[in-house]
């Protein structure tokens, strides 16, 4: 028991530490990652990742190694849905593009705690209910096909986030971006910031997002510590991921029906694992397989020169975390300079 709660303090430390260093040293100054700088910290974060998963193999073998690594395909490749959320939330609240990364800082350290006590409740759950693993079983398959029926819906409805309602009606706002600031204090007394607002959309989407991933590594595992790590790793990742991928998550036509079928998939693999231990090597297998006919897809699609022929149209600014235009500070500006240009709405019309 001390020994795992020494494991758990220790990564927990190892979090703050990695965090800490991000937002004081690295991205100290608002300013607007470039798809470099992107790409350089991706690589980061998925080496340390996989580095973690060396070490799981080494000191719980190949069982539990092989455990975390499923784990962490699963959720890395969830999260890039979330991606295409964010492009979605940062587009409609026209947020400058170099105040975004502060966003996905915070939002990524809420969805670490928010995550932490999911998973720990969850395994306690499990271990003292244990039909509730049918459950979950059931509700990986609903969110699958509803998932994959949504395959070609992009549109999003931040003006119907409960949360964000609330939040309009007792906290006192100002109407524009104050730089990179979630409150002020003006006129004596605090106000919140239309970027506090966003921030409220993409925690309260992020526990949405939660709901489908943290059931999908309790198929391959029960084990609280690999379940957490797997999942944190992937999301320490996300903001890296986002810079590098907002502009082409568009092109990824089958995405969507490939993590469809990967929740499906999680779903019948612990609806029968009272009567059928999958070997880890096979679920990993089948995972990557999945994955990668979804994408080989996407990009065959992408080569005929279109997309999928049932697709809705989309906001192409929401593919572009920089389509907003950041010298305004304004929330309601898209693009004054081009004429018939919708205005944008501040968190507070939204």
């Amino acid at each position: 028991m001390e020994s795992t709660l020494l494991l758990w303090v220790a990564f927990a430390v190892f979090i703050v530490g990695m965090l800490a260093l991000d937002l004081f040293v690295f991205h100290r100054d608002a300013h607007e990652v470039s798809v470099r700088e992107a790409a350089l910290f991706s690589a980061v974060w998925i080496g340390l990742g996989l580095a973690f998963g060396g070490l799981v193999f080494l000191w719980q073998g190949s069982q539990a190694g092989g455990e975390y690594l499923a784990g962490y395909v699963i959720e890395k490749s969830l999260s890039l849905d979330n991606v295409f959320v964010f492009a979605l939330i940062f587009s409609y609240f026209a947020v400058p593009a170099k105040y975004q990364h502060r966003l996905l800082f915070w939002g990524v350290v809420g969805a670490i705690v928010f995550r932490a006590v999911f998973i720990v409740a969850g395994a306690a759950l499990l271990d003292a209910f244990h039909f509730l693993i049918y459950v979950l079983g059931v509700l990986l398959l609903v969110t699958g096909w509803r998932m994959w029926r949504s395959r070609n819906q992009h549109a999003i409805h931040p003006e119907r986030n409960p949360i964000l309602r609330l939040v309009r009606r007792v906290v006192p706002m100002t109407p524009e971006y104050r730089g990179q600031s979630f409150f002020i204090r003006d006129g004596g007394r605090w106000l919140a910031t239309p970027l506090f607002a966003v921030l409220v959309v993409v925690e309260s989407s992020d526990i949405m997002f939660a709901i489908d991933s943290i059931p999908a590594i309790f198929a391959v595992t029960n084990d609280a510590f690999i379940v957490f790590t797997s999942n944190a790793f992937a999301i320490l990742g996300l903001r890296s991921l986002y810079f590098l991928l907002a502009g082409l998550i568009v092109r990824f036509t089958y995405l969507k029906v490939g993590l469809a079928a990967l929740l499906v998939f999680a779903g019948l693999k612990i609806l029968v694992s009272d009567f059928y231990k999958m070997p880890v090597i096979v679920s990993l297998s089948v995972i990557l397989i999945i994955l990668g006919v979804s994408v080989v897809a996407s990009v065959w699609q992408a080569r005929r020169g279109g997309s999928d022929p049932d697709a809705d149209s989309a906001d192409p600014s929401a593919s572009d975390p920089s389509a907003s235009d950041p010298g305004t500070g304004d929330p309601r500006a898209g693009d004054p300079g081009t004429p018939g240009h919708p205005a944008r709405p501040t968190p507070l019309e939204a």
